[in-house]
């Protein structure tokens, strides 16, 4: 009998959620360009991580998604780092390259990706909510993009200040460190805000505690959080005229980077965006 093709896997690992948009978009894809491939969204446990891995390695995974809270720990199990990971200081996505398991992270890059569809970072001033994993994949891409000051605004002063620290000590571009207390008042010299916090997921009402009197009209409105698409901050900020970025786009282009690493094949933005969509939307 014919030997059955290989069904490629890769993998989400992280803490358990109640559907993906990174799985619902893979799955459509791989119906779209015919790969017998399958995207698994599966719990981790930190003290099972290192397990996980070596499943990985075991079960001939061709790569995986790494989500909270194992973004940092898994660069021990990994072979090596890309550049951009390496200076970051966080991986969510592997690669496998015959026995080595490469460590990437897309999240900056689908924000840049993004953000350049409405404003070119290059010589900008950016303000940045939190100092989280994808607030630290972002402020890295801006700062490599040429940004030409970048404030993050964090209540934990210790991770914030580990973030700025990097910024300053491996790009060129300058960073601050404000301790968020009570709202943020926004500068009239902020070209670009970002919310890279969780504030707004699953929750349309959430406010971001932020201040926007003092903003220019040409200011660009970012927010990471793409379920809603249309979190409190955009929706303010779009009456208030300014300039909006919502999530959706990111997960879509960073899913993009990923499925070309896995896959080679370039992924078709237009069935990605539509899957993300309509997921967000049930």
């Amino acid at each position: 009998m014919p030997k059955s093709p290989l069904q490629e896997i890769c993998a989400l690992l992280g803490q358990a959620v109640a559907g993906n948009p990174t799985q619902y978009m893979m799955e459509k894809l791989f119906v779209h360009h015919g790969l017998d491939w399958r995207y698994l969204t599966l719990e981790v446990l930190p003290e099972h991580l290192g397990d996980a891995i070596r499943g990985i390695r075991a079960l001939g995974f061709r790569g995986a998604n790494i989500t909270k809270p194992h973004k940092v720990p898994v660069l021990a199990y990994l072979d090596r780092l890309t550049s951009a990971a390496e200076l970051i200081g966080a991986v969510n996505c592997i690669v496998r390259e015959n026995d080595k398991l490469i460590g990437e992270n897309t999240d900056g890059k689908g924000f840049l990706q993004s953000l350049r569809g409405v404003i070119d970072p290059q010589g900008k001033r950016v303000v940045l909510l939190g100092a989280g994993g994808a607030a630290r994949a972002i402020a890295v891409e801006l700062a490599l993009a040429g940004a030409s000051a970048i404030t993050v605004v964090n209540r934990s002063a210790e991770r914030g200040q580990s973030l700025v620290d990097r910024i300053n000590e491996k790009t060129k571009t300058p960073a601050t460190l404000i301790n968020w207390e009570g709202d943020y008042r926004v500068a009239a010299d902020t070209d670009v805000l970002v919310n890279a916090t969780s504030i707004g997921l699953n929750d349309e009402s959430a406010r971001v505690p932020v201040k926007l009197d003092d903003a220019q009209k040409q200011l660009v409105v970012a927010d990471v959080i793409a379920s809603p698409p249309l979190t409190h901050l955009v929706r303010k900020s779009q009456q208030r005229g300014f300039k909006t970025l919502d999530g959706v786009g990111m997960i879509v282009n960073q899913g993009a980077i990923g499925f070309k690493l896995w896959t080679g094949v370039d992924a078709d933005i237009q069935v990605m965006r539509e899957a993300a969509e309509e997921f967000v939307e049930t």
